[in-house]
């Protein structure tokens, strides 16, 4: 009689132990739960009656019933966590946005598949490309993705590139971004030295101030600012660099992955180039023809930039780095690219740079982002738009004339972009953005008042469809 043992591979989930037994000159198989307890045995002592037998083995846990149906979270991820954990994922969920349970227990070196086209993989790189510093924006993210970031930028950067990697905290009040998050950056100092600076705002600034302050705080060649719910993929650095080597005023902006907010996987992006609408809102769309040259391997011209980009740090500070004035969130990416496209730079996208992004379900620190980006919109409009701003009041359905919103002071800009001499926005609609609809024949704008009687309004009628209809005067969007 002989046994011999094969095992699952370590951490396998799926496998289990079989232990194949010749007897008799039979094989008899038997599988065990991977983890039950093997115990091995002399051969003249072994007998069948010392193999368990199946009212021994472990029996199947009993199905948990999901607590909450309607989450988002739960749609198609948490089959098999008990009660406890489900209650424990669901709060960290409605917090952060993301899936902060599972994101707990994955490895921070954890190895995502390489998005980029086969073609980036034969490119060729200067060796003497510019250092980089490497900016991380957060409000009371969650730890594990924080140290992900980092540990990611760490592997995935060439060292001697990497000049540092600055935290920018927009004064979170989380007690494990404090001693924690300081435990870590000392682990990460005791491999490389003095690597990670951060700095911690004493009142909430918002995003486009935490950017001000990532791009002080550097020291590299290069900045890259980037969220700090992000995994640095494999190359994603030195083809950005490349670009900014070859010319010096070109922002550049990765190809975003999307990793889910439910059970964390990564799902390939196309490129696209980033552009908006009137409402200054971010969105993708085609590459015009003659700014994409070839595939999917080479860089593309693109309108802006969606707010993770890196740029020559010196560049950025001759153009006015950004703009301080613009708060919470919303339009300051849309600003920054349309300013280098009239400034004397251009904006563009690199395929062969690829940053995995989690894409929340909702933004926790500002459930309701329209006040704060409407606000925003009217500002770049008043600096950059010329007689164009009237289609941001439009597309936010605001009176062109006192519309009673703050935009804050906007005299230091304009002074700005009188000493660049930059071009007006009529040249970016017909040189660079010139899918963007122009809106030239509309002749009037607002609310469709009946002069005979004075209560009844134009309103839109019933949706779907565009039928308009009289209705009691109301004077808010469907009017």
């Amino acid at each position: 009689m002989r046994e011999t043992i094969w095992r699952g591979a370590e951490g396998t989930e799926d496998l289990s132990i079989f232990l194949l037994r010749k007897l008799n000159n039979t094989y008899l198989c038997f599988s065990f739960p991977k983890k039950a307890k093997l115990i091995e045995k002399p051969a003249q002592k072994s007998s069948c009656e010392e193999l368990p037998s199946n009212e021994n083995q472990k029996k199947p846990k009993p199905v948990v019933p999901k607590l909450y149906p309607n989450s988002f979270l739960f749609t198609k991820w948490g089959d098999g966590l008990s009660e406890e954990e489900q209650k424990e994922a669901e709060a960290l969920f409605q917090i952060y946005g993301y899936n902060v349970f599972l994101s707990n227990q994955v490895p921070l070196d954890r190895k995502l598949p390489d998005m980029r086209d086969p073609r980036c993989l034969k490119m060729n790189y200067p060796e003497d490309l510019p250092s980089i510093s490497v900016v991380l924006i957060y409000v009371n993210e969650a730890l594990s993705v924080i140290k992900r970031a980092v540990r990611s930028i760490i592997t995935h950067t060439p060292k001697h590139l990497l000049k540092e990697i600055i935290l920018v905290d927009d004064h979170s009040t989380y007690n494990d971004l404090g001693k924690p998050l300081e435990d870590y950056i000392g682990e990460v100092h005791k491999e490389m030295p003095s690597l990670i600076k951060r700095v911690w705002h004493t009142r909430q600034m918002g995003l486009s101030q935490s950017r001000i302050t990532g791009w002080k705080e550097a020291t590299g060649d290069v900045v890259a600012i980037l969220d700090a719910h992000i995994e640095a993929t494999q190359g994603w650095a030195e083809p950005l660099l490349a670009r900014i080597k070859a010319d010096r005023t070109i922002v550049v902006s990765p190809v975003f992955d999307k990793v889910h907010f439910d059970d964390l996987h990564i799902e390939r992006y196309m490129m696209f180039a980033q552009g908006f609408d009137w409402a200054l809102w971010c969105m993708y769309e085609s590459f015009k023809p003659d700014w994409n040259q070839v595939d999917e391997s080479q860089p593309g011209k693109s309108p802006s930039v969606m707010g993770i980009f890196a740029a020559d740090r010196g560049f950025l500070g001759e153009i006015g780095g950004l703009d301080g004035g613009m708060t919470v969130y919303g339009g300051e990416n849309v600003e920054l690219g349309i300013r280098v496209w009239l400034c004397g730079g251009s904006v563009e996208v690199v395929p062969c740079s690829r940053i995995a992004h989690i894409e929340r379900a909702h933004k926790p620190y500002s459930p309701d982002l329209n006040p704060s980006m409407k606000r925003n919109a009217l500002r770049v409009a008043d600096i950059w738009l010329d007689e164009y701003k009237k289609n941001v009041f439009i597309a936010w359905n605001i009176p062109l004339k006192d519309h009673g919103i703050n935009i804050g002071d906007v005299s230091g800009r304009k002074t700005l972009r009188e000493n660049l001499k930059c071009k007006p926005f009529s040249w970016y609609l017909e040189n660079v953005y010139t899918s963007l609809e122009r809106w030239d024949n509309i002749l009037g704008y607002g609310v469709l008042q009946n002069s005979l009687f004075k209560k009844l309004c134009v309103d839109q009628g019933a949706t779907p469809g565009n039928i308009p209809i009289l209705y009691e005067c109301h004077f808010q969007e469907p009017q």
